[in-house]
């Protein structure tokens, strides 16, 4: 997305007439606060006073708020152009309108007033110089064609002296240069040096229509990662949240931090960089998940580089800390903290309570959590619970928000929608017109597999799931068919019978179905997704059936002893469960989704509630 895009004289132009923030507002499309109508108009005014000058030229492209791959976050000014030996150029500009700042300890991290009150963020030339990485490493047209991205920082209202520009901040500082009040004739020439000849804008247009392929990816690079070397980039609140964290270790005193974030916010790249960076520390930490579909991800891709025991050692299942001695560890970095349950071993007969025994485990516990996310009866990692054990503990408490979307093509419209047609909750967005992601009703299982395995062929980062409402025949017999529909003549295996956990590396598995439990806390391109008979809509509303579930499927065990004992209970939560199941399962994907459901009735409604998306199709 791009709110704007004119060259100079067009810029100029709408400045004088006073019409800017009225052309920014009708892109947008919707209705904007005086404040922030006024921020842009201050701070574009500026930008508009640095670009008076003959040497910067008339046709020198501009776009504002122009849309980061993968992400939320809008860059507030592009520049585009070429040098003199005619290399294409941008220059990328964080706007802030700051009088005042604060240093903190945190590395690139200080505080300012926002929204009423003094908040931790990061500095703003790491804001810049992190778009410009996010931009290199996402977008297609930036990182494989030869175009200079130079970010900067303009600060019109802060003084020139402040501590933003203190030399504790010099790394930063060198890599994305701040300029305060008075300095406008820096910033001006900052832009002449890299910007000779405009080019209308175009090289802005490129960007934003740059197809979206990551260069780094998380499971890919963990090895480099446990090195001590950063492979990703963290954007503003993940880098806060890094920093936060980091700077309680090692604590001297028993500390929990809770980290909530939704999906695709980045819990995952964080809990990864901590780990590199307190092994780095010669800190004894470890990262700690429910779900062994991560942990054995990662521990193929490791395998060459680390021992098998050195590996086992930083990979953990969170039911390894029923005897652990107190305050062995320095730190545990448990991810999908909401799939932890109460008892740990193979029968659910071990230990006490799994929050419990990992705050007594370690001086540093950080839970990575999403409510939203839970998925089975026993999935018992909340907010209270985990409070409730570090209080016991007398443990510092600290709680942290991500919120940067980085999975679903970084559209918040897309969950919000996914959450009201679900029902979980209800919000404004009925339907995804204007959300840039491809969504597709599909009304045939066949085809659903075939544009998935067309996408596969890309880079083996695309597969279909299922709800768990077919038996798992192949278990026993690897010749038996697991999910069969008669009427589309198909037939198919779960992906458990042969790669395991690891089918969302394994090329052959794409001609296999996935579940719950072998894709939460990892990501795809593309996802299938098959809804069974256990989520209905009838009349509009949607109707959970937790018989239709597979025999072998323990999300819902139990289920009928609860009715039983105790309807009024047992009926909402296990609407949850499955309703969140296929929340899950719908935003594992980073570019787009092709839904079927073996309800006739179930994809209309989900065919009417689509609306036009503008689809990005990648």
């Amino acid at each position: 997305m791009l709110v704007y895009l004119s060259d100079k004289s067009g810029f100029r132009s709408d400045i004088e007439k006073g019409v800017l923030e009225d052309k920014i507002q009708k892109i947008l499309g919707h209705k904007v606060s005086d404040s922030e109508k006024q921020s842009w108009s201050n701070s574009l005014l500026y930008m508009n006073m640095v670009l008076e000058n003959d040497s910067i030229p008339d046709n020198i492209g501009i776009g504002v708020e122009l849309k980061i791959p993968k992400t939320a976050k809008r860059i507030d000014v592009v520049l585009s152009g070429k040098n003199n030996s005619g290399y294409q150029q941008a220059v990328i500009v964080e706007l802030k309108q700051w009088s005042s700042a604060e240093a903190t300890k945190k590395d690139d991290v200080v505080k300012t007033y926002l929204g009423g009150a003094l908040r931790e963020v990061a500095h703003p030339s790491y804001q810049a110089w992190s778009y410009a990485s996010l931009l290199r490493n996402f977008n297609e047209a930036a990182h494989d064609s030869d175009i200079g991205l130079n970010p900067c920082a303009f600060l019109h209202n802060y003084p020139s002296e402040g501590i933003l520009k203190d030399p504790r901040y010099g790394e930063v500082l060198a890599r994305a240069p701040l300029f305060a009040k008075g300095e406008i004739a820096r910033l001006r020439q900052f832009i002449i040096d890299f910007i000779s000849v405009g080019d209308g804008g175009k090289l802005i247009l490129d960007i934003r229509e740059g197809k979206i392929r990551p260069s780094k990816r998380l499971s890919d690079q963990v090895a480099s990662m446990l090195k001590g070397n950063e492979e990703f980039v963290m954007v503003d609140d993940q880098k806060v949240a890094f920093e936060s964290i980091l700077s309680a270790a090692p604590a001297k005193e028993k500390t929990v931090v809770i980290v909530h974030g939704g999906p695709g916010t980045g819990k995952s790249v964080v809990a990864i960089n901590l780990l590199a960076r307190m092994l780095q520390r010669e800190l004894f930490a470890c990262y700690v998940t429910k779900n062994s579909a991560p942990r054995e991800v990662y521990a193929a891709k490791l395998s060459g580089q680390l021992r098998k025991t050195e590996i086992s050692n930083l990979f953990l299942n969170s039911g390894k800390f029923t005897a652990t001695d107190p305050d062995m560890y320095d730190v545990l970095l448990v991810d999908e903290a909401h799939r932890l349950n109460e008892k740990s071993g193979l029968f659910g007969n071990l230990g006490e309570h799994q929050i419990k025994e990992i705050i007594q485990s370690s001086r540093l516990s950080v839970f990575f959590l999403d409510e939203d996310q839970r998925v089975t009866l026993k999935d018992i990692g909340s907010r209270d619970e985990i409070i409730r054990f570090a209080d016991e503990a007398g443990a510092q408490i600290q709680e942290l928000k991500l919120e940067s979307q980085f999975r679903c093509n970084g559209q918040d419209g897309y969950l919000a929608w996914l959450d009201d047609i679900l029902q979980i909750r209800q919000t404004t967005n009925e339907t995804l017109d204007g959300v840039d992601f491809d969504f597709k009703v599909i009304h045939s299982p066949n085809e659903l597999f075939e544009l998935v395995r067309d996408k596969n062929e890309l880079n083996n980062r695309s597969r279909v799931v299922a709800g768990y409402c077919w038996p798992w025949k192949s278990k026993k017999d690897p010749r038996a068919w697991d999910i069969e529909m008669d009427q589309w003549a198909f037939r198919r295996q779960w992906n458990l019978t042969k790669d395991g956990m690891l089918w969302l590396i394994e090329p052959k598995s794409i001609e296999q179905v996935g579940c719950i439990h072998t894709c939460q806390g990892l990501e795809l391109d593309y996802v299938g997704v098959i809804l069974g008979p256990d989520l209905l809509v009838r009349n509009g509303r949607v109707i959970c059936h937790p018989e239709q579930r597979a025999p072998q499927d323990r999300s819902v065990f139990g289920w009928k002893k609860m009715m039983k004992q105790s309807p009024d209970s047992a009926r909402p939560l296990l609407d949850t469960i499955i309703k969140n199941t296929y929340r899950t399962l719908m935003t594992r994907g980073m570019k787009g989704y092709y839904v079927f459901s073996v309800d006739e009735e179930t994809r209309w409604y989900l065919q009417d509630r689509v609306g036009n998306p503008a689809t990005n199709l990648m």
